[in-house]
């Protein structure tokens, strides 16, 4: 059997990357060197898609947690296997890289990290730069169809137009791709059934009608599932024409991803709008409204800093009139619109109505792969790295974050078999 060792002293190591996204182009530049033939195999025809329309066109590249064991926390499928290769290539060593090709990231109050352009084509350009100066060829609109051992050593590389690439190491970085994972399958790996992650929640409830665009910097959420199963999360909110999304909602449904796809995304949802007091007090709060705004009607201006068609929509829930004063709110009353403030009922019926997910959950089981290398457990020469693994993370930059970390070590470890 000719040995990679003999393949790379007779001519430069091919080594073929299918994927043009983050995890991609990370990988080819890092596995790049002047003994390798780098290319990208992207089926689309334009590269770094999501990296283009991430973080609202800005790319939120990474988060500014760095250490790594507060960094898994923020994965709910994946964290403990990453937990050694963060700690060689973590959220610093992200900003590092960037900032060498001349690209500076800045840290927002929650904590996520944008290029200071604020601009996700800063991202784009660099990635794609920094790979064309490695030597690495980008091949777009260049679908594979499927990868087959060779007889000796490497891959054959199955594209649409009938032409077959061979290749000694392979990276296969392809996303939630379902053509990426029947590639995997092939070459002998389980795959974690894929379902959403990060997604908004579809509720139709009057309490909601007419409040579209309205958002609360911090609520805190518990979800329950049909299965019993109980979810809480805290953070900003926001109501949407469909239901609510936001920061608290999306990192819920990514904790919830699997539990809400076997409900067929039917839950509870109780919503805490203050959850920065205590319900004690927020009674009290109200008791005393009564004695010190008597007169004043209860829907003229919103209490708890709450904003203004939230609070009137809460006090109309609570059965309250409009034109109530506070004098004449009476206990039934008042204990009705404290449970509208603490502890309100929704009721999810649907993801939310756009596919506005980027990450999925499931993808190439990971005691098959090892993370010291990237390598396969099962098919020598074959790397994965990026979300085609059973790895996704809350909003925020962790999902940049892993794959970045993913195809680096993947990519090094390539080169570093050749030399």
């Amino acid at each position: 059997m000719v040995s990679l060792w003999m393949v790379s002293l007779m001519a430069p190591m091919r080594v073929a990357v299918i994927g043009g996204g983050a995890a991609g182009f990370f990988g080819a530049i890092a596995a790049a060197s002047s003994n390798t033939e780098v290319t990208i195999f992207e089926a689309g025809r334009q590269v770094l898609s999501k990296v283009r329309i991430s973080g609202g066109g800005r790319c939120n590249v990474t988060h500014a947690c760095f250490e790594p064991s507060q960094l898994i926390q923020n994965y709910p499928r994946g964290g403990k296997a990453l937990r050694g290769p963060l700690t060689r290539f973590q959220p610093r060593d992200t900003v590092s890289w960037y900032r060498q090709r001349g690209v500076k990231l800045k840290t927002e109050s929650d904590g996520r990290m944008f290029p200071v352009t604020d601009d996700s084509e800063t991202i784009v350009d660099c990635l794609t730069q920094t790979a064309r100066k490695a030597g690495v060829r980008i091949r777009t609109g260049t679908p594979v169809v499927g990868v087959d051992l060779q007889k000796t050593v490497g891959f054959a590389i199955n594209l649409k137009s009938g032409e077959s690439v061979p290749c000694d190491r392979l990276l296969l970085a392809s996303g939630s791709s379902p053509q990426g994972y029947r590639m995997a399958k092939r070459l002998g790996h389980s795959i974690v059934p894929p379902v959403p992650s990060l997604f908004t929640f579809t509720i139709r409830d009057p309490r909601l009608e007419g409040l579209a665009g309205v958002s609360v910097p911090d609520v805190s959420l518990k979800l329950t599932t049909p299965d019993k199963t109980k979810l809480d999360q805290s953070g900003p909110l926001l109501v949407t024409h469909w239901g609510l999304s936001g920061p608290a909602v999306l990192k819920l449904s990514a904790w919830g991803a699997r539990s809400l796809y076997d409900s067929r995304y039917s839950a509870t949802l109780s919503i805490n709008w203050i959850p920065h007091l205590k319900e004690d007090s927020v009674r009290q709060t109200l008791a005393t409204l009564r004695e010190t705004s008597a007169k004043r009607t209860i829907t003229t201006r919103p209490e708890f800093q709450l904003p203004k068609r939230l609070w009137q929509s809460l006090v109309t829930a609570a059965e309250i009139p409009p034109t109530q004063r506070w004098a004449d709110l009476s206990k039934k009353a008042l204990n009705k619109l404290l449970q509208e403030l603490v502890r309100g009922q929704f009721q999810i019926v649907a993801k939310g109505q756009f596919k506005d997910e980027f990450v999925t959950c499931g993808g190439v089981e990971l005691k098959q792969v090892n993370f010291k290398t990237m390598e396969s457990r099962c098919c020598e020469g074959l790397h994965f790295a990026g979300e085609v693994l059973d790895i996704d993370g809350v909003t925020g930059g962790f999902n940049f974050q892993s794959a970045w970390t993913t195809s680096w070590i993947a990519g090094t470890a390539i080169a570093n078999s050749l030399s």
